[in-house]
């Protein structure tokens, strides 16, 4: 049985949809796996998104372990230390807090804290970035107005290692979204003969291209990430001291299609 960590503030209805499609298809039995716990640098009360969220995972009935990152920062801003010299005792508090559960392997679904090196070093932690391996960097609107410059025909989402340098770890798996062909193509033709920095500028995300590339990666996500679970469970990818194999990931197109099939939405 593969034993994961579930990290997430639960900010909102993206962590709490991402939570519940990976958790529905664990208790159907779909994978040899099971949420052993979930972790929230919140704690009840700061915020009605991630109390929405603790009563998700208490419905669920996962063991909830809160640590509040924002009482930690304004203990140490109150004692004259920086968030940089408080940061590794939150981390090791972090760390004492969900030992007991023996996490195999942990997911960041909506993390909204840095992870700090020790914890990087101690547990493989996935994280999702929305671009394909080769693809471009940054945050996922960054990502999606490189695509738009480029006039990218492809893009894609990835899971990928955590690490200290923050950016990229080790790929461990991905799955590719066309953007190109009948759907995009009115979208593409909208932007014939203008200036991207003025369409940028005065409409910004809400750019019908930039909303229809994003919601064609949104969609794929959680799949991609329940996919990636399985595959870690039976063994199809093994990370194991930092690095994940097979080398540069495993493309999961033909599982997600299967699975999109499945249910209905392929």
């Amino acid at each position: 049985m593969l034993n994961i960590g579930w990290f997430s503030t639960g900010r909102g209805e993206g962590s709490r949809g991402l939570l519940r499609f990976v958790q529905e298809r664990l208790a159907r039995g779909s994978s040899d796996a099971r949420i052993a716990f979930v972790f929230s640098n919140r704690d009840w009360g700061e915020a009605d998104g991630s109390d929405q969220f603790f009563r998700l995972v208490q419905s669920c009935h996962i063991p909830l372990i809160t640590r509040s990152a924002a009482a930690w920062r304004q203990a140490g801003r109150a004692a004259g230390r920086p968030w940089a010299a408080v940061r590794p005792d939150f981390d090791q508090a972090v760390m004492d807090a969900i030992a007991a559960y023996r996490p195999d392997i942990c997911v960041l679904a909506g993390y909204m804290l840095i992870v700090g090196g020790e914890m990087c070093r101690r547990y493989p932690l996935l994280n999702l970035h929305p671009a394909l391996p080769d693809g471009p960097i940054g945050t996922w609107q960054e990502v999606i107005w490189s695509l738009i410059a480029a006039k990218a025909a492809r893009t894609g989402t990835m899971v990928h290692l955590a690490t200290e340098q923050v950016d990229r770890g080790p790929v461990v798996s991905w799955c590719t979204v066309p953007i190109d062909g009948p759907d995009f193509a009115p979208y593409w033709q909208d932007l014939a003969g203008q200036n991207l920095t003025t369409l940028r500028t005065e409409h910004g995300e809400t750019l019908p291209l930039f909303q229809h590339i994003r919601q064609a990666e949104y969609r794929l996500e959680p799949y991609l990430l329940f996919e990636t679970l399985r595959a870690v469970a039976q063994g199809r990818v093994t990370i194991a001291a930092g690095t994940a194999l097979p080398p540069g990931g495993l493309c999961l197109d033909a599982e997600i299609a299967a699975a999109l099939a499945t249910d209905g939405a392929g």
